[in-house]
């Protein structure tokens, strides 16, 4: 919500009626124009501390600023008398201020210039005092000269050397050293006084030294004085030995120093007393001498040390309590004791305390007629007693005024009037320093005044708590009050509160809270007004927030934001992630209503807050993203419990990322026969980490693991040390061992070698045995290589079976007897054809055959199959070039029938039978021949269905691909519908010959259904089918895999077009210019099948393929005419009779021959299509 605030700041204090009742105070604001315009007595806003010691080497300031309006003016009082600051050239006052500066570049002594200096601030409605600053150069005095003997102590007795540092100002830090500049070494036995003293429980031989040296360093001069030297000679009855008492635990009884009670050195005399001020800090002190060296303890009387106030300093010798207060007077002490016995010294605390307030009195600002008063209450002990002062004046001095009345501590003001506007002092004083505070009376009469910018624009979200603010000031203070929409009434009650500062409070806005307020202050003087204008807006709210999610790394994550606000304030929408702006880019992108992660990384993981906020309040939602990744490596491998055949494998996990982890894998890698190369081991649940491992002889293992969750798995991790087993003898022999012939004279044994971990020993060899089957002949064998893995055996007889072994060997052993295998030697090519071959036809596309078996012996080798191959000799349909590539067709196994399909019908074919075994093919029986019969046509093709208009649709085709026997005509069959609706079935007879079909319509809303069958004598055969397009729309229906279609060839076809076009250009340009043409000899010789097949790019046919030569046209009978040839030179001529230039070239006008030949037999009359030869081609 947006609203004005202004602080306003008290300089007046409450008025009371009397001494219970207090009045509403006067409130000046800081507003610049009515601070200029009020009157102000003056106020001290600076001055320098009472007891202000200078250093001598700088110019010395004493500080005395103040406020007043008018600008109050400043004077000084010296040693209680006026400080004529004219008079000293040295000594000037800054410009707006009451600081003296205090010049001594010129010279002059600054310790001409100590004394108690006070400053006086005046205006036109009082004076303002200082403090009594009590001025002091700081002093470091030089040593007085004194001659000091030599200090001679037994070894054990106490010892104190006297410091007495002179007095400074302020006192100086007093620290011991030797003449090299060594600090002197304390601890329990030795140490530094509080005075400066150097005390010494006891003293020993070490301690002799020539020169014990008390320094004290003045800090604000920042010079170090020096006191002479002492020496110590230390009177010992055993000289200095080391290993006189080197065994003993105790340096006092190997030095036969007698042991003494604890005595105190300091303080001196039972009991002591120490004075302390309120607030100060205490220091407690009990040095104490004895052998061997007393230990000190602190206790209080009665009660405990102050808690979190005390501390030991010195070794336990010092007891410092911080902010000393009335509650820590008591009795303290300090217990020494050694193993001889224990000494007790009692410290009377008294608390004392300088005046400190309890009620300091407070500017007070009242209107002419009010009543107030000042209070000015202090506590000290003892008690201070209290003076007032006026204008710096004893008050029992200064001129009468019958509105004021001095009571003790108390100044009351009735029916104040002006001119009565005063600086009034209060003095609390004791003998241990005293309080001085100033508080001015200012009496004044201001008509009210409106502090805020007028006509403001408030605008809150509906049942929010509302604060229409209308600051004022006036003297008397002025009655505010409030109206709405210029009604009558004043806003006070129910849901309005009215508050003394002139704010007005809506507790609950409404929608009828709408409107404008106006606030009107007066007083005796006068009165002010103002209005404010209150707008109640919807509140912002996000109806659909974003949901914690799970993703998993690398997915894309949409976090939702959907929202309403109010439509006369602007939405902002912004995002947060972990409460910090979120970072927008190409991977973070924020939609309309939410915002989209691509490729979540463990990056974005955290607290997503979507913020959606107008100018006068925000709503928010917060989800938390969960990225689930793939864990991260184990780290820390370490192997333990190494044994012969296991060791131990213990790791530590990786963080899992938000998924559990599901499995470890151990993969290990040996350096010896595959380095580098890492190989699974095993396997363990994701809730261990620590793994038996079990270990193959003679391999030097490294081990690493991967975590897996459901993410993924992590990347391995380091791999551990290596560990090496001893070697054995083998346990497994190598697998897949096999015998095959790889010729008729051989047989190759393989195998399939041992892995790194079967091999357990050095010098790996294969022992190869092998021998006939059924016989008793002896085993042969050979030894080879652990790194071989096949022998061949030569001179071995066709297809004989042997008895195999391989067996592994190294030089701890043989692995165990290892299995037989039976294997065989190589084949040789059948010797015999398939006998007694029959054949008949089934239809028109399969015939079955049967034969007599061939003796076992004379396959020489393992029968694989019986097979038949076929070609496809001609075509019963005249003129019809067929591929007479051979095709096959394998009978598996030992058969003596099978069937041989896909045949094209109507054709005439040849066939073959042979035996196959694993060498390849046998001789070949005889060759039979058969004929298939009549069959079915394929699909017409290129059926299209073409509605140009909306009375008729023209049906095109074109003839089957494969007529398959005599095409004698095609059946077509259509019929009406219209949605769901369809009509009657009718059907349409055409003679072979018609390609071409044109429906009226009866009907132009239905659509229609088309089928249409090519018919030989044998029947109807795949229909092509189709329906009507829309209007002006055009179907096709082709068959599959149809290249005329395909863009690629319309293409090639388009630049074949193009290049042809180019071409005759160029030579009817080169015609008219009397080129040369070279003219093909023997031009009129007609081509011979192979070569038209290769001239035109036509190609043999696979399977089913029946295709026409380029340049054909099929008839209706199936037979192909042979076009006549386009480059005869007589066809572009007249009757043949070309005209030729001098060297021969032939200069005659090309035309284009238009003969056209007459159909025979039932051949189609109508013109080749050069579609059609593409098709043919195709």
């Amino acid at each position: 919500m947006v609203m004005q605030r202004y602080l306003l700041t008290y300089i007046g204090v409450v008025l009371t009626l009397n001494l219970h009742h207090l009045i509403r105070a006067i409130e000046v604001p800081r507003d610049p124009s009515i601070q200029e315009s009020l009157h102000q007595p003056p106020t001290i806003t600076k001055q320098s501390v009472k007891n202000y010691i200078v250093d001598p080497r700088d110019n010395i300031f004493i500080e005395c600023e103040a406020k007043g309006n008018p600008v109050p003016t400043f004077s000084w009082t010296r040693n209680g008398k006026f400080f004529n600051v004219a008079k000293d050239p040295r000594v000037s006052m800054r410009h707006w201020s009451g600081t003296l500066a205090v010049d001594f570049r010129s010279g002059g002594r600054p310790e001409d210039y100590e004394g108690e200096y006070q400053c006086f601030a005046r205006n036109d409605f009082g004076t303002a005092n200082s403090n009594k600053i009590f001025l002091q150069v700081s002093k470091s005095p030089l040593w007085p000269k004194e001659n000091l003997d030599i200090q001679e102590v037994h070894e054990g007795a106490q010892l104190i050397l006297a410091c007495n540092p002179p007095p400074g100002l302020p006192p100086p830090a007093i620290f011991w050293m030797s003449s090299s500049m060594e600090p002197i070494h304390q601890d329990k036995r030795v140490s530094q006084g509080h005075n400066g003293d150097l005390y010494f429980s006891n003293v020993l031989q070490e301690d002799s030294q020539t020169d014990y040296s008390c320094n004290a360093r003045f800090a604000f001069t920042h010079t170090i004085q020096q006191k002479n030297p002492y020496t110590l000679k230390v009177l010992t009855k055993h000289p200095l030995n080391e290993t006189s008492f080197r065994n003993h635990t105790d340096i006092y009884s190997a030095r036969g120093i007698t042991e003494r009670h604890p005595s105190f050195m300091y303080p001196v005399g039972s009991p002591s007393s120490q004075m302390v001020l309120r607030g100060e800090d205490l220091l407690l002190e009990c040095i104490a001498s004895g052998v061997p060296t007393p230990g000190i303890m602190w206790h209080k009387k009665g009660g405990d040390l102050p808690a979190g106030r005390t501390k030991l300093e010195n070794f336990d010798k010092a007891l410092h309590i911080a902010n000393v207060s009335e509650e820590d007077s008591g009795e303290y002490f300090c217990l020494a004791s050694n193993k001889v016995g224990t000494s007790r010294h009692v410290i009377s605390v008294i608390v004392k305390a300088a005046p400190f307030w309890l009620d300091e009195p407070q500017n007070l600002i009242l209107a002419p007629g009010e009543d107030g008063r000042l209070v000015c209450q202090a506590n000290g002990n003892p008690k201070p007693s209290i003076q007032w002062l006026v204008n710096g004046e004893p008050i029992e001095s200064s001129a009468p005024n019958p509105s004021r009345e001095v009571t003790g501590d108390t100044i009351m003001f009735r029916d104040i009037q002006s001119g009565s506007s005063a600086v009034y002092q209060c003095n609390a004083s004791n003998e241990h320093g005293y309080l001085l505070a100033n508080a001015f009376v200012s009496v004044l009469d201001v008509i009210p005044r409106i502090l805020a910018p007028r006509n403001q624009l408030i605008k809150v979200i509906l049942n929010n708590r509302t604060l229409l603010n209308c600051p004022f000031f006036g003297s008397p203070i002025p009655t505010l009050r409030w109206f709405k929409n210029g009604q009558g009434s004043t806003l006070h009650g129910g849901n309005y509160k009215a508050h003394e500062n002139g704010t007005l409070e809506i507790i609950r806005a409404r929608k009828e809270d709408q409107g404008t307020y106006t606030c009107v202050a007066t007083n005796l003087l006068g009165k002010a007004q103002n209005q404010v204008r209150l707008e109640i807006k919807d509140p912002t709210r996000i109806i659909d927030g974003p949901k914690d999610a799970v993703p998993k790394k690398g997915s894309t994550v949409y976090l939702v934001c959907r929202t309403i606000h109010d439509p006369t304030l602007r939405l902002t929408v912004s995002w947060l992630k972990d409460d910090v702006p979120l970072y927008l880019g190409t991977r973070i992108k924020k939609e309309d209503d939410g915002l989209t992660i691509y490729g979540v990384s463990e990056k974005d993981q955290g607290y997503y807050t979507c913020v959606a906020s107008t100018e006068l309040d925000k709503d928010t939602a917060r989800a938390h993203l969960t990225i689930l990744a793939r864990p991260d490596r184990p780290r820390d491998l370490e192997l333990t419990d190494l044994s012969e055949r296991s060791v131990r494998l213990t790791w530590i996990p990786g963080d899992d990322n938000n998924s559990p982890i599901t499995d470890y894998i151990v993969e290990f890698e040996e350096d010896r026969y595959e380095p580098g190369r890492w190989q699974n081991h095993s396997r363990y649940p994701g809730s261990v980490n620590s793994a038996v491992l079990r270990l193959a002889p003679y391999v030097n293992y490294q081990f690493r693991v991967i975590a897996v969750n459901e993410v993924g798995s992590s990347y391995p991790s380091l791999p551990s040390e290596r560990y090496h087993t001893n070697g054995a003898r083998p346990e497994y022999n190598p697998t897949g061992v096999q015998g095959a012939g790889t010729a008729k004279n051989n047989m190759v044994i393989s195998w399939t070698p041992l892995s790194a971990t079967q091999v357990y020993g050095p010098n790996l060899r294969y022992i190869v045995k092998w021998r006939r089957r059924d016989t008793r002949e002896s085993w042969s064998n050979r030894t080879v290589k652990g790194d071989v893995s096949q022998y061949t055996v030569t001179q071995t007889p066709i297809y004989t079976p042997y008895e195999i072994k391989v067996q592994a060997v190294n030089d701890y052993g043989m692995a165990p007897e290892a299995d037989t295998v039976i294997g065989y030697s190589g084949e040789d090519y059948p010797k015999a054809a398939p006998t007694d071959v029959r054949l008949k036809v089934v239809n028109s596309t399969a015939v079955s055959l049967q034969w007599s078996k061939v003796y076992p012996e004379t396959v020489q080798g393992q029968l694989k199959e019986y097979r038949a191959y076929y070609w496809r000799e001609s075509s019963l349909l005249k003129n019809l070039w067929v591929s007479k590539k051979k095709q096959s067709m394998s009978f598996s196994g030992d058969r003596t029938r099978g069937i041989v399909s896909r045949l094209f019908p109507y054709s005439n074919y040849k066939l073959e039978m042979v035996v196959a075994n694993g060498r390849g093919d046998g001789p070949r029986s005889d060759t039979l021949e058969f004929t298939t019969p009549e069959g079915v046509p394929s699909t017409p093709r290129y059926f299209r269905i073409r509605q140009p208009n909306l009375e008729t649709i023209t049906l095109e085709w074109e003839h089957p691909e494969h007529p398959n026997g005599n095409l004698i005509g095609y059946t077509l069959r259509y019929q009406a519908f219209n949605g769901s609706k369809t009509g009657r079935t009718v059907v349409e007879n055409f003679s072979p010959n018609q390609t071409r079909f044109v429906l009226q319509r009866t009907d132009p809303i239905s659509r229609y259904r088309f089928n249409l069958r090519s018919r030989s004598q044998i029947g109807e055969g795949e229909p092509a089918t189709g329906e009507s397009p829309l209007p002006l729309n055009e179907a096709y229906t082709k068959p599959p895999r149809d290249i005329a279609t395909q863009g690629w060839f319309i293409g090639l076809m388009c630049a074949i077009a193009l290049l042809v076009l180019i071409l005759l250009i160029v030579c009817f340009i080169k015609r008219s210019r009397g080129g040369k043409y070279p003219v093909r000899e023997n031009k009129d010789v007609p081509l011979d099948p192979d070569d038209q097949k290769v001239d035109n790019g036509s190609f043999d046919y696979s399977d089913e393929d029946n295709k026409p030569l380029q340049g054909s046209q099929t008839s209706l009978d199936g037979t192909i005419k042979q076009q006549e040839s386009d480059d005869s030179l007589v066809d572009y001529g007249e009757g043949g009779e070309g005209q030729f230039n001098e060297d021969g070239s032939f200069i005659g006008q090309y035309t284009v021959k238009k003969d056209k030949e007459e159909t025979e037999g039932n051949e189609s009359s109508e013109a080749t299509s050069p579609v059609n030869a593409i098709y043919s081609l195709a």
